[in-house]
């Protein structure tokens, strides 16, 4: 779908006039869209009335706090046009973080958990290749706590993270083997650039080569066959077993880097 779009403000990140004629010809109803926002298990959309949008001139940032409330409808107004729509991340089109995504700096609070989830099959491209990538997406995804059904493993300095009372829902998918925790601190200290997305997934697009460097991994850990530690503060200090490395866990788009 072709949606002209100007990138700094939520006005025109992603202006889509729900009456377009691709949604048309699909006959999707306003009501199925407003479901389809509010009901989005990983909260990758968002949509506010026109009238709640800043302008161009304004120079009030998309943060989580100013689009957390824009799922919620006033069941009065049914009118698609007087509603504007986006993608919270996973942008395949290039546009200005700063007028997206909120910051993440060394002078704010820092995530006390930045994670990448992978597979066992891709974990070894990611060693040979130095880190992470974000292939052909425009930022590397994390989650800033673990999914339902995981827990920090024992002797873990997160141990006392909020972000581990509420297992969260964006950012990594439940099924990863190879887990990937990112020092942000010397991550932002050595010039990468992080920011937080509507829906509280973690996004970096790396160095100049879009690449999360392997010296900024604190540890990696495999969670499906008992391996443990394969990484610890930017050390590879254990390996995969290649009858893993060869299994079917891998394939899926974003295994590398990408989207969660």
């Amino acid at each position: 779908m072709s949606i002209p779009f100007k990138s700094r403000h939520l006005t025109s990140a992603f202006p889509l006039q729900l009456q377009n004629r691709n949604l048309k010809s699909l006959k999707v109803t306003f009501a199925e869209l407003r479901s389809i926002v509010e009901s989005n298990d990983k909260q990758r959309f968002s949509m506010i009335p026109k009238s709640e949008a800043p302008t161009e001139s304004t120079d009030t940032p998309v943060t989580a706090e100013t689009t957390t409330a824009s799922v919620t409808f006033d069941i009065d107004n049914d009118d698609p046009s007087n509603f504007l729509i986006r993608a919270n991340q996973g942008h395949s089109i290039k546009v200005e973080e700063e007028g997206l995504l909120e910051p993440i700096s060394l002078d704010s609070e820092l995530p006390s958990i930045v994670v990448h989830g992978t597979t066992h099959k891709a974990w070894p491209q990611i060693v040979a290749s130095g880190g992470l990538k974000k292939m052909t997406r425009n930022h590397v995804h994390f989650a800033s706590g673990l999914p339902a059904g995981f827990e920090l493993l024992a002797g873990s300095n997160d141990t006392t993270s909020e972000a581990q009372k509420e297992p969260v829902i964006s950012g990594m998918r439940n099924t990863s083997a190879v887990l990937i925790f990112i020092d942000i601190r010397k991550a932002l200290e050595g010039g990468l650039k992080f920011w937080k997305s509507a829906n509280g997934v973690i996004l970096s697009d790396g160095d100049e080569s879009g690449l999360i460097p392997l010296a900024y991994f604190a540890r990696v850990e495999e969670r499906k066959r008992g391996v443990g530690i394969l990484v610890r503060d930017g050390e590879v200090v254990n390996e995969l077993p290649e009858a893993l490395t060869r299994g079917g866990d891998g394939g899926r788009r974003g295994g590398r880097g990408g989207r969660k």
